[in-house]
């Protein structure tokens, strides 16, 4: 595992609780803001929480993921939409989730809330 994946864990450790309490959804469509995203894996079937940046959509959310062939979370979304759940500032929305990958590489998980 490398440095970077170690300290994004604990960065995320650190971040989700002040996020969770303390990020405002986005008051406009187009805005961003942070939230902490809880899902179930794939395979594994434990959750996980982790800090992204979301930008807000007509009916939910899109989360551009950086880096992406050096993260493996979005790849719970690629086959099938699946749960998934943002909160910020003690608003929790649940919804399905689904990663689509561009011809460039870029990847953005689009979700859309129940």
């Amino acid at each position: 595992m490398s440095a970077i994946s170690v300290a994004g864990r604990y960065v995320n450790k650190l971040a989700a609780p002040l996020v969770k309490r303390f990020s405002r959804w986005p008051s406009e469509v187009g805005r961003t803001g942070m939230a902490a995203v809880s899902y179930r894996g794939r395979r594994s079937g434990s959750e996980f929480s982790l800090v992204v940046a979301v930008r807000r959509t007509e009916s939910g959310a899109t989360i551009d993921v950086m880096a992406p062939d050096q993260k493996r979370w979005w790849r719970n979304f690629l086959a099938e939409r699946a749960p998934i759940a943002l909160e910020m500032g003690g608003e929790r929305r649940t919804g399905h989730a689904l990663a689509v990958r561009d011809e460039a590489g870029k990847v953005r998980v689009r979700v859309e809330f129940d």
